[in-house]
């Protein structure tokens, strides 16, 4: 059975209600049930690569309200190949700023 691996939360049984009619404030006469039918709510599991904390990465399922509290850490994935310092284009040297112009000041008559 799937469940989650840190809250084991794991499906919960419930009903599933069928009604017909106009509800009264929309100006009816009210819904009448028709049926109703055993249904299942499932947790929202996800699969996910995990850091333990003795450093191992390892796949696990988690429901999503424990991802969302941040009870686990997602695994960090390889960083991307970088040059070495030395070989790095060296920045272009700071532009000087222009001067700004002066705007003209109005004689008073």
């Amino acid at each position: 059975m799937a469940q989650c691996e840190f809250c084991e939360k794991t499906k919960s049984v419930g009903n599933q209600i069928t009604t017909r009619g106009k509800a009264k404030y929309l100006g009816g006469v009210g819904t009448k049930v028709t049926g109703i039918t055993h249904r299942e709510f499932k947790p929202n599991l996800q699969r996910i690569k995990i850091t333990t904390p003795n450093g191992t990465n390892k796949t696990v399922l988690i429901c999503t309200r424990c991802l969302k509290k941040g009870i686990v850490r997602k695994a960090v994935k390889q960083s991307p190949f970088k040059l070495p310092v030395d070989h790095r284009p060296k920045p272009a040297p700071p532009r000087a700023a222009a001067p700004k112009a002066a705007k003209p000041v109005k004689a008073k008559a």
